[in-house]
């Protein structure tokens, strides 16, 4: 009997649609059969055993999905599901996978395995200017495998929405020294190719540039952590703790020092600071 599986990511317009996207193999079968039975196998919170059952229907929007759901309140934008069907069968199964030990990404906690290339897309920016410039970075620039991203700094303006002319670059100015300053931006000089696409380090024939370089931020959590990300705490002291570099890039002399003791080659130290609006 003839089996179908995928693993995909959902995103932000999945979960509050409450739509999973359907394998072509097993679309083109029960788009014809009516109302499909959709289980969805899950932890809450990545421990208490959970089986939820929807009647779906297949829907097309870009791609065939299965409409009709309510996923969890625990998953996040970027959480992994394994979308399986066995031919001859009405019945669809999707299953999170959980994480050994919790983890915040920037604030937000993960419960269950997830990409970390949609988690850095989909991050929804607050009216604040750091914000907008973080989002801007984390947007449209290149996105790596881990999470992290670059962004050639002279386009930011274009993606920001910051204003013109010279109060729109001093609100942009501020904003990104402020990112630097609280870590999660770095500055780094790498290069661009022929069609603009930025790498680092440079490489022979590619165009000089500045980069701005984004990380995420992955540390332990506990089940009882609230869910309120600490970047939207307002007026507070953040402790020093280590950032990851773009791969070849190395701390600073003075980084080294304000760590007081040896860093793990491609990371850098931000020391302890207050965070504020």
């Amino acid at each position: 009997m003839k089996r179908v599986t995928r693993k995909l990511a959902l995103w932000r317009a999945d979960l509050d649609g409450g739509v999973c996207a359907a394998p072509e193999e097993c679309a083109e079968v029960l788009r014809h059969s009516g109302p499909v039975t959709v289980v969805l196998e899950h932890r809450d919170r990545g421990v208490a055993p959970a089986r939820h059952v929807f009647h779906s229907c297949l829907q097309q929007d870009v791609e065939w999905q299965f409409g009709g759901l309510t996923w969890p309140a625990d998953l996040r934008p970027g959480v992994l599901v394994t979308v399986s069907w066995r031919a001859a069968r009405d019945e669809v199964v999707v299953r999170t996978a959980a994480l050994d030990e919790p983890v915040r990404v920037d604030g937000v906690p993960y419960f269950h395995e997830y990409d970390p290339k949609v988690v850095t897309r989909e991050f929804v920016p607050d009216a604040s200017n750091r914000a907008k410039v973080l989002f801007a970075v984390r947007r449209h620039g290149r996105v790596f495998s881990d999470g992290s991203a670059m962004l050639v700094e002279s386009e930011l303006a274009a993606h920001c929405g910051l204003g013109r002319g010279a109060r729109g670059a001093f609100l942009l100015r501020n904003a990104v020294d402020q990112l630097v300053r609280e870590g999660f931006l770095t500055r780094l000089t790498g290069g661009t190719d022929s069609s603009g696409y930025p790498c680092y380090p440079a490489v022979e024939g590619h165009k000089t540039a500045e980069m701005l370089f984004y990380a995420p931020l992955v540390e332990p959590t506990s089940l009882d952590d609230e869910d309120s990300p600490d970047a939207d705490r307002q007026d507070h002291w953040v402790n020093g703790f280590l950032r990851k570099l773009p791969p070849g890039a190395q701390a600073s002399e003075k980084q080294r020092i304000l760590h007081e003791g040896p860093l793990a080659p491609g990371f850098t130290y931000v020391k302890r600071h207050h965070r504020g609006g």
